[in-house]
């Protein structure tokens, strides 16, 4: 998970939302609402952070705030975030995301900056997602005694996520000892292109690079 910084809404929303009996189902720009999530995400999915692309088939338009039990908010921007498919028609134990969520309750929206999720997400050596706040942990997907993890809302510690934050780092690590020892600046550099600071894709799961690159920072 990343910080998502919202940009302006489509017009088309708020002029539907302004609309007699609006709602969701009925709003017919999702398309524009679609590549805007995605421009303001970064190519990124806002749970898992795997590659999202603004088509239907590809993505969907998740609601922080569930749209059924919270129908208020389902036109509202804040609440509108662009999520992967997570596994959708497969058995309950292998989604993820938005399709794993359901009707369940987030605490933190990473499109609020009030939550300042990146201060509370942590990303293991073996590719697990976890926090240190034990509401959020169990959300993500907590791991039991067993070593084996809870689905929590999310479901974000299934075994192909996991091995994906495991890959994108180990060729991450790789490219960067050809480089020798870093220095600072050249670290901050760094975390700088996978944070996004500049326009443009990222690159999937580059927050799992951002933590591991601010780790390396403070060590240096």
């Amino acid at each position: 998970m990343r910080a998502i910084s919202k940009q302006l809404e489509p017009p088309s929303l708020a002029q539907h939302r302004a609309t007699a009996h609006a709602d969701y189902d009925n709003y017919a720009d999702k398309d524009t609402l679609r590549a805007q999530l995605v421009f303001e995400q970064r190519g990124l999915c806002c749970f898992c952070g795997g590659r999202i692309v603004a088509d239907a088939n590809r993505m969907k338009i998740a609601h922080w705030m569930p749209k059924t039990p919270y129908p208020q908010f389902q036109l509202d921007y804040w609440n509108l975030l662009g999520a992967c498919r997570g596994n959708e028609g497969q058995p309950r134990s292998k989604q993820h995301c938005d399709t794993h969520q359901g009707d369940d309750l987030l605490s933190r929206n990473p499109a609020n900056p009030d939550h300042r999720i990146e201060e509370f997400i942590h990303f293991l050596p073996d590719g697990a997602i976890t926090s240190h706040d034990p509401v959020l942990a169990q959300e993500l997907g907590r791991r039991k005694e067993d070593g084996e993890f809870e689905e929590g809302v999310l479901n974000l510690n299934i075994p192909f996520l996991r091995n994906n934050r495991v890959k994108a780092l180990t060729g991450f690590t790789k490219g960067l000892s050809k480089r020798g020892r870093l220095s600072r600046p050249a670290l901050g550099k760094l975390i700088a292109l996978w944070r996004g600071d500049q326009p443009g894709e990222l690159d999937p799961y580059a927050p799992v690079m951002v933590y591991w690159l601010r780790k390396r920072l403070a060590r240096a």
